[in-house]
């Protein structure tokens, strides 16, 4: 990957304190992560409570992963409502729809399917509220200051989620299942009202939108679908997305086998959780390294090598290490997720402006998909080969992704691209002129 050059002002380097000084992030900056940890609570407990009442493993995971595929589909169908409905009412209406879905699982008692298709029908709303307030993001923040604040909302999201699963644990030991549903509920209450409350009221113009263009001839389904597909023929922009999705999804596969990995070695008691926490904390610490000390383009240009640092520490576990060496390993492949801040300045550049939020949706549902459908295609990788081989497996699928980025170059200068609403194709090779709720 070779970047042309830039105008000094491009390779600016901006500071969290400089990004965290804009109100309106700092409130999306901060409901989200708190929407994230009310997230991590609800997840956790609703897979706790429908395990208590039917006593089934199978369905206990699928209520864990009921939240994610939907996504995918809601953003296909729905996404370019993002971009087309006032954004303050938009999000705090998601955060109240959240409130209310976990209201529902902790004070009535529904069948299974009924809770299943609750949880699923808010998932399949999800990317049209995310969408909208990634796309505030990348408005109000420019630059590099864009990029830090992607930054900062992974950091964030790693610790919130985190914590969640913590409060989850605490929260249904000392209060049940039901109350700690009804915790989550009031959490995303909160949200809602702080949005609702302090995020300005901006009319569609400011935002970008056009009234009624959703709804065109066939509604906003057609125009989703027709939205969608404009951002997924640009060659530009689904490359981008292609490498901002493999990574993290062959990745996924490998932190999926962790468990039984620790298992067939023996390692002691409680020793997983740990492994498991050096992805997330490998995360943490690439984000503020690469994010704080290093130059816009410094970063563009490290794309490549940190996305092979994801993928190789992971294939020395055809070895089978120890516990020592695997946490080491771990960590440095949760480092090298620090790849996409390089990705970040790139993909809002290749976007056309009136299409921003519903390729924010895109990109949002298309990430937790593959998340979701990772562990299951290496889970069946470990049957044949064992975990260790399996994890191997999934660290050379995130190198080879790494040889397929450098084979494309990575273009850092503006150039315009076709409104999307206009029915042009979103550029082939192009650029023209983020993340909350998850």
């Amino acid at each position: 990957m070779t970047p042309t050059a830039e105008p000094a002002q491009g390779n600016h380097r901006a500071t969290y304190r400089e990004v965290l000084a804009e109100p309106r992030f700092r409130l999306l900056f901060s409901t989200r992560t708190v929407a994230i940890t009310a997230d991590s609570l609800r997840i956790t407990t609703f897979s706790v409570l429908v395990y208590e009442a039917t006593g089934s493993a199978l369905l206990s995971a699928l209520a864990f992963g009921i939240g994610f595929l939907p996504q995918l589909f809601g953003s296909l169908l729905l996404g370019s409502l993002a971009d087309q409905l006032p954004p303050r009412a938009l999000i705090a209406s998601g955060y109240a729809l959240e409130c209310a879905a976990a209201l529902l699982l902790a004070l009535v008692r529904m069948p299974l399917a009924a809770s299943l298709g609750v949880v699923a029908l808010v998932a399949l709303a999800t990317p049209v509220f995310s969408g909208a307030s990634s796309r505030l993001v990348a408005q109000w923040l420019e630059g590099d200051a864009y990029v830090l604040g992607r930054s900062l909302n992974n950091i964030a999201a790693s610790g919130a989620q985190l914590f969640g699963l913590a409060l989850g644990g605490a929260a249904v030991t000392v209060l049940g299942p039901h109350r700690a549903l009804a915790v989550s509920a009031a959490l995303y209450l909160g949200c809602a009202l702080a949005i609702r409350i302090r995020l300005p009221r901006l009319q569609l113009g400011e935002f970008g939108g056009t009234p009624g263009s959703a709804r065109g001839d066939g509604g906003a389904v057609r125009a989703s679908l027709h939205g969608a597909g404009l951002l997924l023929r640009g060659r530009t922009v689904r490359r981008l997305m292609l490498a901002q999705w493999l990574p993290s999804a062959f990745v996924a596969g490998a932190e999926g086998l962790i468990v039984a990995y620790a298992g067939g070695r023996h390692f002691a008691p409680g020793w997983y959780a740990v492994l498991m926490g050096c992805l997330p904390v490998g995360m943490l610490v690439g984000d503020l390294l690469v994010g704080r000390l290093l130059r816009p383009l410094t970063r563009e240009r490290l794309v490549v090598p940190l996305t092979a640092l994801m993928g190789l520490p992971l294939v020395a576990f055809a070895a089978e290490p120890g516990v020592g060496l695997s946490s080491c390993l771990l960590l440095l492949c949760g480092f090298g997720f620090a790849y996409g801040l390089g990705l970040q300045r790139p993909f809002l550049d290749a976007l056309p402006r009136d299409g921003q939020g519903q390729a924010f949706g895109l990109l949002g549902s298309g990430n937790m998909t593959l998340q979701g459908v990772g562990p299951a295609c290496f889970g069946s990788v470990a049957a044949g080969i064992g975990t260790g081989g399996a994890i191997a497996v999934a660290g050379g699928a995130v190198a080879l992704t790494a040889g397929w980025i450098l084979s494309w170059h990575l273009p850092t200068s503006p150039v315009p691209v076709p409104n999307c609403s206009t029915g042009s194709e979103n550029g082939t090779e192009q650029h023209a002129s983020s993340s909350p709720a998850q």
